[in-house]
């Protein structure tokens, strides 16, 4: 099951480096055997200089130094590709400093595992453009002469990088816009096992896991998105783990170290998360220092048969919302629905039947929809942009996220 294991093919490669690096004498031992160079493929353009705004993407290939063992095992590398508009490759961006004033070049954030005609994001390259060079809107240069080079490394299961190599250095003619940098979303870690949602250790969001919540006046990280976030419900003991992303197999993790009380980072080995004794707890991440608490919630807390979102999308009614935790002896405090809005519809959370207990607010936007801190009696939510979101809400809490689809 997934929610102890890595892959096969890391294991084998954190294995690999484990016993390159012991200092003993055992021929059995393998060790990398990695190429020096590759080559990145000169780019041929159409009138040689492309215009960001206008481009959906630049397409790259090069070919794929592919590292082996001394023992013949295959190694696949991970590739990223670097930018610099500076025509150097000396000091790179960090995202996570305040200021980056020697910073020469930039690496992309998605990384790849070929090389055959990779498309990259127009829109990604003039932000990443943006980041390095901090550009005022008069300031962004007519053309600009970009120098790009892809890096190969082989990583392991914590992401750590060995012995990465450099391909040549192409230059493009671009066009660059002036783009406004938004903060960066505030970080959001997933919930997840036998204590969550079906407890079915799936990867369904509402039906097997669940997001944390931002807290109502913390600070989070502009750049990082780096902040506490927080997550209270019922906690049966059947055992849980936080993901930080649900689609990078399970490299980024919190589990159970020797006991409960003891939490262990990117452990693949660590055990599931088990309270002692069933209860409500609030679960509190510092993603900015690595601190993850659990403890009993002091607070009441009701509990509600039913849950809906009521609005002028259906005259104020009540569409009923699905109770997020339904193993065996949950008792459910989140909810999740997934309801198509056209631009300007409102919106509230409400108590089926009954308007008793109802939240409202005003939205905060972010990358991948809106969320709000639920008021009592609040301000009716209004929807910015028509489409299909997942909602889920904790009324506990009174957290509301909307997830566009």
């Amino acid at each position: 099951m997934m929610k102890k294991t890595y892959s096969y093919a890391m294991l084998l490669l954190a294995g690999a480096f484990a016993m390159t690096a012991c200092s003993d004498d055992n021929g059995s031992n393998p060790t990398l055997v990695q190429p020096t160079q590759f080559v990145l493929n000169d780019l041929a353009t159409a009138n040689g200089t492309i215009d960001l705004q206008k481009s959906q993407s630049v397409v790259l290939s090069w070919s794929q130094p592919v590292p082996y063992t001394d023992m013949n095992s295959p190694v696949v590398p991970t590739y990223t590709v670097q930018l610099s508009s500076k025509g150097s490759f000396n000091t790179e961006f960090d995202a996570n400093l305040e200021e980056n004033p020697n910073a020469d070049f930039i690496s992309l954030d998605e990384t790849y595992s070929n090389g055959q005609n990779v498309a990259i994001n127009a829109e990604t390259i003039d932000r990443a453009l943006m980041q390095l060079n901090n550009w005022e809107e008069d300031q962004v240069p007519q053309t600009l002469a970009l120098s790009v080079r892809v890096k190969a490394a082989v990583r392991d299961a914590s992401f750590n990088e060995y012995n990465p190599i450099y391909s040549n250095v192409i230059g493009l003619s671009i066009i660059p816009y002036y783009m406004e940098l938004k903060p960066a979303d505030p970080e959001i870690w997933w919930l997840i096992g036998g204590d969550i949602c079906d407890g079915s250790w799936g990867d369904g969001v509402g039906t097997s896991v669940v997001p944390m919540q931002t807290i109502d006046g913390a600070e989070y990280d502009k750049k990082s998105g780096a902040g506490e976030i927080q997550w209270i419900g019922y906690l049966a003991g059947n055992g849980f783990k936080l993901r930080g992303s649900m689609d990078d197999g399970w490299a980024t993790q919190w589990g159970q170290g020797d006991a409960f009380g003891s939490y262990v980072k990117n452990d693949g080995g660590s055990g599931n998360i088990t309270v002692p004794e069933a209860g409500i707890y609030t679960v509190s991440l510092n993603t900015a220092t690595d601190v993850l608490k659990i403890e009993k919630y002091s607070g009441a807390a009701d509990v509600f048969s039913g849950m809906a979102i009521s609005g002028s999308f259906n005259d104020w009614g009540d569409t009923e919302m699905s109770p997020c935790h339904t193993y065996a002896g949950a008792e459910n405090h989140d909810w999740y629905i997934t309801h198509t809005f056209a631009a300007g519809d409102e919106v509230k959370v409400k108590q089926s039947g009954s308007w008793d207990y109802n939240k409202g607010g005003a939205f905060v936007t972010y990358s991948a929809g809106m969320y709000a801190y639920g008021v009592s009696n609040g301000d009716n939510l209004s929807i910015p942009e028509a489409g299909t979101y997942l909602i889920l809400f904790n009324d506990i809490t009174g957290y509301i996220r909307f997830i566009k689809q």
